[in-house]
This record gives C-alpha cells, sequence and structure tokens, in this order.
C-alpha cells in the first residue's frame, strides 16, 4: 500500500482509523478516510458500526500484537477490517452475535496481513486478499441479495464504480470517494476514474447494461488503475492492469462466483509476477510496492 505524509491536526488513533478508510483505496491521507466515511455515513449509514468495528479491530490487534507503530498509522491493519465489516453488515442481519463477528473478521484481517506481509509480502503484495478470503467465507454462510435496478447516465455509473469498492451503490457515494481521491492524489485519482469508465463500457460492449450502470464492472479496475498510477508508472502499465482486472472479472462472471475484488489482486500479482520473471525484475529484485 502506497503512504503518503501529511500534517493533520487528528489524534494518533483518529489518523490511524481514518487512514484504515484511506488505505482501502491504496492512499494514506486522513482526509481522504474521511471522505470514504462519510460517503457510507451519507448513502448507507446502517454499515457505518460496521465499518469502524472491522477497522477498530484490525487496529487494536495490531497494538497488541506488537506490530510496527508507523504500519499501523499509515492504517496498513485497518483496511481490509473495513471492507470485512461492511460486507458482514450488508450480507448478516443485525443480531447481538454480529458484532462479535466482525470484531473477530477484523482482528483476523489483521493476522493475515501481518504474516502475509512478512512470509509473501516479498513478492506479492497483500492488497485485500485477506477481505477476499474472509469474504468468500462470509457469503458462503449468507449469499449478498442482488441489488435493485439502476437507474442515471453513465457519470452515475462511473461513481457507482468507486461506490461499489466500499460495497455501496449510490453516486453519491461514488463523488465523495472520488473527491477523497483527488485530494490525496489527482493523478491516481483521474486513473481511478478512467478505471471505472472502462469497466462500465466493458460490461455495456458485453451486454451488462444493469452491471454497468450499478458499477459492478468498475471497482476492480478502478482499484487496479490506483495500484500502478501512483509511482509514476508508465500508463501502458496502467492500462493492462486494468484490462487484466477486467478480464479476471469475466472468468468469474462466467463461473458465477462472488468475485469481490479479487480480480484487482489476481490482475496486480500477475503484473508482479510478470516484471520479476523478466531479465531487468529480477536484477532488481521482487517487485513490491510500498506499504
Amino acid at each position: 500500500m502506497y503512504t503518503r505524509d501529511s500534517v493533520n491536526p487528528c489524534p494518533d488513533w483518529a489518523t490511524a482509523l481514518l487512514n484504515g478508510f484511506s488505505q482501502v483505496l491504496l492512499l494514506r491521507n486522513p482526509l481522504c478516510g474521511l471522505c470514504c466515511l462519510l460517503a457510507i455515513l451519507f448513502s448507507a449509514p446502517q454499515l457505518v458500526g460496521g465499518a469502524l468495528l472491522g477497522a477498530l479491530a484490525g487496529l487494536l490487534t495490531a497494538q497488541g500484537r506488537g506490530y510496527p507503530r508507523s504500519d499501523r498509522q499509515a492504517g496498513l491493519y485497518g483496511y481490509n477490517g473495513v471492507l470485512i465489516g461492511l460486507l458482514m453488515s450488508a450480507a448478516l442481519p443485525w443480531t447481538v452475535i454480529l458484532p462479535a463477528a466482525i470484531l473477530a473478521a477484523g482482528g483476523l484481517s489483521s493476522l493475515l496481513t501481518h504474516h502475509w506481509r512478512r512470509r509473501g509480502g516479498a513478492r506479492l503484495t497483500v492488497y485485500t486478499a485477506p477481505f477476499v478470503l474472509l469474504g468468500w467465507a462470509t457469503l458462503a454462510i449468507a449469499p449478498l441479495a442482488p441489488g435493485l435496478e439502476a437507474e442515471g447516465n453513465s457519470v452515475h455509473g462511473v461513481l457507482r464504480g468507486l461506490a461499489q469498492v466500499f460495497v455501496l451503490d449510490t453516486p453519491l457515494a461514488g463523488a465523495l470517494i472520488a473527491l477523497g481521491l483527488l485530494i490525496a492524489h489527482p493523478y491516481a485519482g483521474l486513473w481511478a476514474l478512467l478505471g471505472s469508465t472502462l469497466g462500465g463500457g466493458a460490461a455495456l460492449l458485453a451486454g451488462h447494461g444493469e452491471a454497468a450502470a450499478m458499477g459492478l464492472y468498475g471497482f476492480n479496475s478502478a482499484l487496479a488503475a490506483l495500484a500502478f498510477s501512483r509511482q509514476g508508472e508508465r500508463p501502458h502499465k496502467t492500462l493492462l492492469a486494468i484490462l487484466l482486472a477486467l478480464l479476471v472479472q469475466a472468468l468469474f462472471a462466467r463461473a458465477a462466483l462472488p468475485a469481490l475484488t479479487a480480480p484487482f489482486v489476481i490482475a496486480c500479482w500477475l503484473m508482479h509476477l510478470g516484471e520479476y520473471l523478466t531479465p531487468l525484475g529480477r536484477r532488481r529484485g521482487a517487485p513490491r510496492l510500498h506499504g
């Protein structure tokens, strides 16, 4: 995950939590995290508690286990908890058991993230792999109900593509997330919008108009665009990552499997492995993103 220092007046715990929200977008910026939190609050307030519980569980687990403070403050142990908290809140009914389940899943995501970073992160960045694994387990228990039929223009579809990163489906949520991206990293934010646009276009070409309107083909390509546009990578690499994410997503759709953010993760791993297997990549060592 990408880290960027920024001066802010928040207490350490608040900064760590907000960075956890922004790290869902592979960025470290508390203002971006605040925009993401507001996107959830304004579009799906019933999910806010789960997102905060997941982030807090990941952070407290990392603190209790003595993981590096700099990584905790960067939000690297909170973002998977944010996502699993959102998904569990959306898929499971609110009972007295659900908060405990979210806390357990958020803590487990922190453990998985840490061990992956120690053992496998040198070659393959963890990204949202812990969320995908825990998300599949959640959906095996309670499949997520399909959304209502979407209405709106193509701009709404692009914004929904950003919103779907956080399991949201409103243009307002996407607009707030886009604002956070442009605050944290304008260049990467524009690439994320392009990635969502290309994802929606691919859905339309495949005859999936409703999926395009809901942004269901936009969020993985937007995340892939973010992963390869933040550190001065050449545009062709970012476009290749977007294309790979769309191809992997099409395979999941063909198999009728819940993709979550797996296409984004797999596309990025393929990119990193491709770089590592080239002669230049081997001389430089394993490719790895910051964080």
